[in-house]
Protein backbone atom coordinates (compact mmCIF):
# COMPACT_ATOMS: atom_id res chain seq x y z
CA UNK A 1 0.00 0.00 0.00
CA UNK A 2 3.02 2.30 0.38
CA UNK A 3 3.15 3.02 -3.35
CA UNK A 4 -0.48 4.14 -3.44
CA UNK A 5 -0.44 7.83 -4.30
CA UNK A 6 -3.51 9.98 -4.91
CA UNK A 7 -2.88 9.88 -8.67
CA UNK A 8 -2.68 6.09 -8.70
CA UNK A 9 -5.86 5.70 -6.63
CA UNK A 10 -7.72 8.17 -8.83
CA UNK A 11 -6.50 6.43 -11.98
CA UNK A 12 -7.54 3.03 -10.65
CA UNK A 13 -11.02 4.32 -9.78
CA UNK A 14 -11.49 5.93 -13.18
CA UNK A 15 -10.27 2.78 -14.93
CA UNK A 16 -12.86 0.75 -13.06
CA UNK A 17 -15.51 3.34 -13.90
CA UNK A 18 -14.64 3.26 -17.61
CA UNK A 19 -14.68 -0.54 -17.71
CA UNK A 20 -17.90 -1.20 -15.81
CA UNK A 21 -20.03 1.76 -16.94
CA UNK A 22 -20.62 4.15 -19.81
CA UNK A 23 -20.09 7.13 -17.51
CA UNK A 24 -17.35 9.38 -19.01
CA UNK A 25 -14.10 8.77 -17.13
CA UNK A 26 -11.61 10.60 -19.34
CA UNK A 27 -8.72 9.13 -21.29
CA UNK A 28 -5.47 7.55 -20.14
CA UNK A 29 -2.05 8.03 -21.69
CA UNK A 30 -0.69 4.77 -20.37
CA UNK A 31 -2.24 1.84 -18.52
CA UNK A 32 0.15 -0.55 -16.82
CA UNK A 33 -0.63 -4.09 -15.67
CA UNK A 34 -0.48 -2.83 -12.08
CA UNK A 35 -3.06 -0.17 -12.90
CA UNK A 36 -5.40 -2.84 -14.28
CA UNK A 37 -5.01 -5.04 -11.23
CA UNK A 38 -5.44 -2.16 -8.81
CA UNK A 39 -8.61 -0.95 -10.58
CA UNK A 40 -10.41 -4.21 -9.67
CA UNK A 41 -10.37 -3.15 -6.01
CA UNK A 42 -12.78 -0.37 -6.89
CA UNK A 43 -15.41 -2.59 -8.54
CA UNK A 44 -17.66 -2.72 -5.42
CA UNK A 45 -17.39 1.06 -5.04
CA UNK A 46 -18.51 1.49 -8.64
CA UNK A 47 -21.43 -0.70 -7.60
CA UNK A 48 -22.34 1.81 -4.89
CA UNK A 49 -22.36 4.61 -7.47
CA UNK A 50 -24.54 2.56 -9.81
CA UNK A 51 -26.95 1.68 -7.02
CA UNK A 52 -27.40 5.33 -6.04
CA UNK A 53 -28.07 6.32 -9.65
CA UNK A 54 -30.58 3.49 -10.11
CA UNK A 55 -32.41 4.53 -6.95
CA UNK A 56 -32.98 8.08 -8.25
CA UNK A 57 -36.19 7.25 -10.23
CA UNK A 58 -37.75 5.95 -7.00
CA UNK A 59 -36.95 9.22 -5.23
CA UNK A 60 -38.04 11.43 -8.13
CA UNK A 61 -41.24 9.61 -9.11
CA UNK A 62 -42.72 8.33 -5.86
CA UNK A 63 -46.30 8.24 -7.15
CA UNK A 64 -45.42 6.29 -10.30
CA UNK A 65 -46.80 2.71 -10.45
CA UNK A 66 -44.22 0.12 -9.30
CA UNK A 67 -44.23 -1.82 -12.57
CA UNK A 68 -43.42 1.33 -14.56
CA UNK A 69 -40.65 2.28 -12.12
CA UNK A 70 -39.21 -1.22 -12.42
CA UNK A 71 -39.17 -1.02 -16.22
CA UNK A 72 -37.55 2.43 -16.04
CA UNK A 73 -34.85 1.23 -13.66
CA UNK A 74 -34.01 -1.87 -15.74
CA UNK A 75 -33.69 0.29 -18.85
CA UNK A 76 -31.48 2.77 -17.01
CA UNK A 77 -29.43 -0.15 -15.65
CA UNK A 78 -28.72 -1.40 -19.18
CA UNK A 79 -27.89 2.08 -20.47
CA UNK A 80 -25.43 2.96 -17.69
CA UNK A 81 -23.57 -0.36 -17.92
CA UNK A 82 -23.79 -0.56 -21.70
CA UNK A 83 -25.35 -4.00 -21.36
CA UNK A 84 -21.84 -5.30 -20.61
CA UNK A 85 -22.83 -8.10 -18.26
CA UNK A 86 -26.09 -8.87 -20.04
CA UNK A 87 -23.94 -9.58 -23.09
CA UNK A 88 -21.88 -11.98 -21.00
CA UNK A 89 -25.05 -13.72 -19.84
CA UNK A 90 -26.29 -14.14 -23.42
CA UNK A 91 -22.91 -15.36 -24.71
CA UNK A 92 -22.62 -17.85 -21.84
CA UNK A 93 -26.08 -19.26 -22.57
CA UNK A 94 -25.24 -19.63 -26.27
CA UNK A 95 -21.92 -21.30 -25.47
CA UNK A 96 -23.41 -23.76 -23.01
CA UNK A 97 -26.14 -24.87 -25.40
CA UNK A 98 -24.14 -24.86 -28.63
CA UNK A 99 -20.83 -26.06 -27.21
CA UNK A 100 -22.19 -29.58 -26.70
CA UNK A 101 -19.81 -30.19 -23.80
CA UNK A 102 -16.67 -29.26 -25.77
CA UNK A 103 -14.44 -26.54 -24.24
CA UNK A 104 -12.98 -25.15 -27.46
CA UNK A 105 -16.35 -25.11 -29.22
CA UNK A 106 -17.93 -23.38 -26.22
CA UNK A 107 -15.23 -20.67 -26.15
CA UNK A 108 -15.57 -20.18 -29.91
CA UNK A 109 -19.33 -19.64 -29.68
CA UNK A 110 -18.95 -17.28 -26.71
CA UNK A 111 -16.61 -15.08 -28.77
CA UNK A 112 -19.18 -14.77 -31.56
CA UNK A 113 -20.81 -11.29 -31.34
CA UNK A 114 -24.09 -12.63 -32.75
CA UNK A 115 -26.67 -13.57 -30.11
CA UNK A 116 -28.22 -16.99 -30.72
CA UNK A 117 -31.54 -18.48 -29.70
CA UNK A 118 -30.29 -19.64 -26.30
CA UNK A 119 -28.86 -16.21 -25.51
CA UNK A 120 -32.06 -14.43 -26.55
CA UNK A 121 -34.23 -16.78 -24.48
CA UNK A 122 -31.91 -16.38 -21.47
CA UNK A 123 -32.07 -12.59 -21.70
CA UNK A 124 -35.86 -12.48 -21.99
CA UNK A 125 -36.38 -14.85 -19.05
CA UNK A 126 -33.77 -13.11 -16.93
CA UNK A 127 -35.10 -9.59 -17.56
CA UNK A 128 -38.67 -10.75 -16.91
CA UNK A 129 -37.60 -12.20 -13.56
CA UNK A 130 -35.59 -9.07 -12.72
CA UNK A 131 -38.58 -6.88 -13.58
CA UNK A 132 -40.87 -8.94 -11.34
CA UNK A 133 -38.43 -8.92 -8.42
CA UNK A 134 -37.94 -5.15 -8.66
CA UNK A 135 -41.69 -4.55 -8.82
CA UNK A 136 -42.26 -6.58 -5.65
CA UNK A 137 -39.45 -4.78 -3.81
CA UNK A 138 -40.88 -1.40 -4.73
CA UNK A 139 -44.41 -2.43 -3.73
CA UNK A 140 -43.18 -3.64 -0.34
CA UNK A 141 -41.02 -0.56 0.29
CA UNK A 142 -37.79 -2.56 0.12
CA UNK A 143 -36.48 -0.75 -2.93
CA UNK A 144 -33.44 0.45 -0.93
CA UNK A 145 -31.95 -3.01 -1.62
CA UNK A 146 -31.56 -1.82 -5.20
CA UNK A 147 -28.63 0.30 -4.00
CA UNK A 148 -26.85 -2.81 -2.71
CA UNK A 149 -27.51 -5.17 -5.64
CA UNK A 150 -24.86 -3.66 -7.97
CA UNK A 151 -22.37 -3.75 -5.10
CA UNK A 152 -22.99 -7.48 -4.63
CA UNK A 153 -22.67 -8.15 -8.35
CA UNK A 154 -19.30 -6.44 -8.59
CA UNK A 155 -18.10 -7.89 -5.31
CA UNK A 156 -18.67 -11.33 -6.82
CA UNK A 157 -16.18 -10.45 -9.57
CA UNK A 158 -13.50 -10.28 -6.88
CA UNK A 159 -14.78 -13.49 -5.29
CA UNK A 160 -14.60 -15.21 -8.68
CA UNK A 161 -11.06 -13.97 -9.31
CA UNK A 162 -9.95 -15.36 -5.93
CA UNK A 163 -11.63 -18.74 -6.21
CA UNK A 164 -11.68 -19.64 -9.89
CA UNK A 165 -8.84 -19.97 -12.38
CA UNK A 166 -9.10 -17.85 -15.50
CA UNK A 167 -9.64 -20.20 -18.45
CA UNK A 168 -8.51 -17.89 -21.26
CA UNK A 169 -4.87 -17.00 -20.61
CA UNK A 170 -4.86 -14.47 -23.45
CA UNK A 171 -7.94 -12.64 -22.20
CA UNK A 172 -7.78 -9.05 -20.95
CA UNK A 173 -9.14 -9.99 -17.54
CA UNK A 174 -6.26 -12.41 -17.04
CA UNK A 175 -3.97 -9.40 -16.46
CA UNK A 176 -6.38 -8.04 -13.85
CA UNK A 177 -6.42 -11.39 -12.04
CA UNK A 178 -2.63 -11.70 -12.09
CA UNK A 179 -1.94 -8.19 -10.76
CA UNK A 180 -4.86 -7.91 -8.34
CA UNK A 181 -3.58 -6.91 -4.85
CA UNK A 182 -4.79 -10.06 -3.09
CA UNK A 183 -4.62 -9.00 0.57
CA UNK A 184 -6.41 -5.69 0.00
CA UNK A 185 -9.01 -7.43 -2.14
CA UNK A 186 -9.71 -10.04 0.54
CA UNK A 187 -10.13 -7.27 3.12
CA UNK A 188 -12.67 -5.51 0.90
CA UNK A 189 -14.57 -8.76 0.32
CA UNK A 190 -14.69 -9.62 4.03
CA UNK A 191 -15.80 -6.11 5.03
CA UNK A 192 -18.56 -5.97 2.42
CA UNK A 193 -19.85 -9.44 3.29
CA UNK A 194 -19.93 -8.60 7.00
CA UNK A 195 -22.12 -5.58 6.27
CA UNK A 196 -24.34 -7.30 3.70
CA UNK A 197 -25.08 -10.32 5.87
CA UNK A 198 -26.88 -8.05 8.35
CA UNK A 199 -28.76 -6.12 5.68
CA UNK A 200 -30.05 -9.02 3.57
CA UNK A 201 -29.05 -12.40 4.96
CA UNK A 202 -31.25 -14.57 2.73
CA UNK A 203 -30.32 -12.57 -0.33
CA UNK A 204 -26.64 -13.26 0.37
CA UNK A 205 -27.37 -16.95 0.93
CA UNK A 206 -29.07 -17.11 -2.49
CA UNK A 207 -26.10 -15.35 -4.09
CA UNK A 208 -23.56 -17.86 -2.78
CA UNK A 209 -25.72 -20.88 -3.58
CA UNK A 210 -26.02 -19.52 -7.12
CA UNK A 211 -22.29 -18.78 -7.28
CA UNK A 212 -21.42 -22.31 -6.13
CA UNK A 213 -23.54 -23.81 -8.90
CA UNK A 214 -22.23 -21.39 -11.54
CA UNK A 215 -18.63 -22.03 -10.54
CA UNK A 216 -19.16 -25.80 -10.83
CA UNK A 217 -20.48 -25.32 -14.37
CA UNK A 218 -17.54 -23.07 -15.32
CA UNK A 219 -14.95 -25.54 -14.06
CA UNK A 220 -16.69 -28.58 -15.55
CA UNK A 221 -17.06 -27.08 -19.03
CA UNK A 222 -14.19 -24.57 -19.31
CA UNK A 223 -11.77 -25.40 -16.53
CA UNK A 224 -12.29 -21.90 -15.10
CA UNK A 225 -13.97 -18.57 -15.73
CA UNK A 226 -13.94 -16.19 -18.71
CA UNK A 227 -15.00 -12.59 -19.15
CA UNK A 228 -18.43 -13.74 -20.33
CA UNK A 229 -19.04 -16.10 -17.42
CA UNK A 230 -17.93 -13.39 -14.98
CA UNK A 231 -20.46 -11.06 -16.61
CA UNK A 232 -23.15 -13.71 -16.22
CA UNK A 233 -22.15 -14.11 -12.58
CA UNK A 234 -22.61 -10.37 -12.00
CA UNK A 235 -26.11 -10.33 -13.48
CA UNK A 236 -27.27 -13.50 -11.74
CA UNK A 237 -25.80 -12.42 -8.38
CA UNK A 238 -27.59 -9.05 -8.54
CA UNK A 239 -30.90 -10.72 -9.30
CA UNK A 240 -30.48 -13.45 -6.67
CA UNK A 241 -29.64 -10.87 -4.01
CA UNK A 242 -32.94 -9.09 -4.67
CA UNK A 243 -34.86 -12.35 -5.17
CA UNK A 244 -33.68 -13.61 -1.77
CA UNK A 245 -35.20 -10.54 -0.17
CA UNK A 246 -38.48 -11.09 -2.01
CA UNK A 247 -38.64 -14.75 -0.94
CA UNK A 248 -38.15 -13.76 2.69
CA UNK A 249 -40.93 -11.14 2.72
Amino acid sequence: MSDWTYKKVRKAFLLALSLLTRIPAGSFNEITDEDSGRSALFYPFIGVLLGLILYLPILLFESTPPYFLAAMIITLWAIITGGLHLDGLADSADGWLGGLGDKERTLEIMKDPVVGAAGAIALVCFLLLKFTVLTVLIENQNAWLLILAPVVGRLMILVTFHTTEYANKSGMANTVVEYLPKNVSLTIIATCLLILIFLNFWGLVCVFVGFYLLRRLMIKRLGGCTGDTVGATVEISEMLFMAGAVLSI
